[in-house]
């Protein structure tokens, strides 16, 4: 495939790649993360990101298939992650133990499944059938940009909001994190059990 620039598609890819990996949106969650676990490492999670979702975009239907693992199974196993950590968020109970090492919340849950997760995968994979490819990389590398200054500037973004704010949108984003839970876990449950 030719690699040709085109703005209008870059910032249309873009555009998408944003809604979906909704960093924004996320902030809440991440600080609550931060409180629990300690600073989560903005370079690794933007590193890590970037490299599995390139990765997916160039080999992601080869590797499912290598290892027999399809969309909706990727989808499911989110699913489940982000229900817990919506059940933490929304009750303040302690569900999800951080025991593994210093900078693992990193990986899980902050790279997989809220930035590089199954919502990511399937888009990549949607986009790739309609833009060109040099587009693509574009927009996953600004979007993951955006993913790099949010995590970095989190301290930054927990002063301005304030405790009172964090506390009312944990609760907000907890429920919201819920019910895209559900979504995820009911729209892939059953193309999952009819794949067995």
């Amino acid at each position: 495939m030719d690699f040709v620039f085109n703005f209008q598609e870059a910032l249309s890819a873009f555009m998408v790649l944003f809604a979906v990996i909704d960093i924004t949106g996320l902030t809440p969650i991440l600080i609550d993360l931060k409180e629990k676990s300690g600073p989560i490492n903005a370079g690794k999670a933007a590193f890590y990101s970037l490299a599995i979702l390139l990765l997916f975009l160039f080999v992601g239907d080869l590797v499912l298939k290598l290892f027999g693992v399809d969309i909706s199974s990727f989808a499911v196993a989110g699913a489940l992650v982000i229900f817990v950590m919506a059940i933490e968020m929304t009750f303040g109970i302690e569900i999800f133990k951080f025991d593994g090492p210093k900078d693992s919340v990193t990986i899980i849950p902050v790279v997989f499944p809220f930035i590089a997760g199954a919502g990511s995968f399937t888009t990549l994979l949607s986009l790739r059938a309609e833009y060109n490819l040099l587009n693509i990389i574009i927009a996953l590398v600004l979007n993951i940009a955006l993913v790099y200054i949010v995590i970095k500037k989190i301290t930054l973004l927990e002063r301005l909001i304030g405790k009172g704010g964090i506390y009312v949108l944990r609760k907000f984003f907890g429920i919201i994190l819920l019910a895209i839970s559900v979504k995820l876990f009911a729209s892939n449950i059953s193309s999952l059990f009819n794949s067995l």
